[in-house]
């Protein structure tokens, strides 16, 4: 007797994908949609453009999934190398979504419940507003921000990015190192212009998330 699809691999559901199982569609798309909604949200600030995000992710898995390699890394790190891919165009094209983050969507993905594990940037709360961290994140450059997103918020191994990046895991250490810092001069600034004296950089090394 075959084990249900919901015990499978991530591989295992695409290859039963591919033979024309909707059922392994459904629980691949449902064990993954989230994560890349999250990353998707957190790349670009916008939730309708995160929806699409994710909708074009799956399309494309259902059109050329038969290009996975499973040697090159895990299903994954494939579908999030789709969707950063997916994002960067959108983000090029439409280049205002990068300027600032809409409150009640932030509000919305902080209390998001596709995922029982709490949102590491919650552990800033305590120096920084989830809204000023969330605002910092969405002002780096892209390929710093894909680093933060996908090593700091959706906790990924250095592996994985490097995977869903197409990159060394080198590189993913030395761009992480430069976002973090990066990160904290923007939050530096914010309190900068809203008056706080706190220097930055105290408040912002203990946080977990980014030590």
């Amino acid at each position: 007797m075959s084990a249900p699809t919901t015990m499978r691999s991530d591989e295992e559901l695409l290859r039963l994908t591919l033979a024309g199982d909707e059922r392994a569609f459904t629980d691949l798309y449902r064990r993954r949609q989230a994560g890349i909604f999250r990353f998707a949200l957190q790349m670009c600030g916008s939730e309708s453009v995160a929806e699409d995000v994710v909708q074009e992710v799956f399309m494309a898995l259902i059109r050329e999934g038969r290009r996975f390699d499973p040697a090159r890394g895990t299903l994954s790190s494939y579908l999030y190398g789709v969707a950063r891919n997916q994002v960067l165009r959108r983000l090029e094209r439409d280049r205002h979504f990068v300027a600032s983050l809409d409150a009640d969507e932030g509000r919305e993905a902080a209390d998001d419940a596709h995922d029982a594990r709490p949102d590491p940037l919650s552990e800033l709360a305590r120096a920084e507003t989830v809204a000023s961290v969330r605002q910092a994140v969405l002002a780096l450059p892209a390929h710093y921000r894909e680093v933060i997103v996908l090593c700091e918020l959706q906790e990924m191994s250095y592996a994985e990015a490097a995977g869903a990046l197409g990159c060394a895991v080198g590189t993913v250490r030395s761009r992480l190192h430069r976002a973090r810092a990066l990160l904290t001069d923007k939050l530096a600034e914010q309190r900068a212009r809203g008056g706080e004296e706190r220097p930055a950089r105290e408040s912002f090394s203990g946080a977990r998330c980014f030590a």
